[in-house]
């Protein structure tokens, strides 16, 4: 029977000292230099490993998704770090970037970023 004992996600990132202080200082996780990459502790102990590679090409789907519970204040606090919201034909987001499906009955209310690397990540209402 299989029985992994743990279990967590990967990516790459093109520069860690990048990665450190984007995760570290931008969205205020603790991170922790491991295993030639940068392992960062979410939230209730889930952790992420984050890798260096050469020819990294930013994912191009949402790699890691942050549970919020009021979007707005999320997203406010996030761009007064700098960070720049996306924005995607059809999915009908406001001025800050943020798709409000709670309200139209299509899913969450969510709102996508990205990482020092390109990788895209996402705020999303619970």
């Amino acid at each position: 029977m299989f029985a992994p004992k743990a279990a967590f996600s990967g990516f790459s990132v093109d520069d860690l000292g990048k990665a450190k202080e984007f995760y570290g200082k931008v969205l205020g996780l603790k991170t922790e230099e491991a295993m030639s990459g940068l392992r960062v502790v979410l939230p209730h102990g889930a952790e992420v490993w984050m890798y260096p590679k050469d020819n990294h090409e930013p994912a191009s789907y949402t790699a890691l998704n942050f549970v919020v519970e009021d979007i707005d204040k999320a997203v406010d606090a996030l761009a007064k770090q700098g960070v720049k919201f996306e924005h995607y034909e059809g999915m009908h987001q406001d001025d800050q970037g943020i798709a409000r499906g709670k309200e139209q009955n299509m899913g969450p209310n969510i709102a996508w970023f990205k990482d020092s690397a390109g990788n895209i990540l996402a705020v999303l209402e619970s």
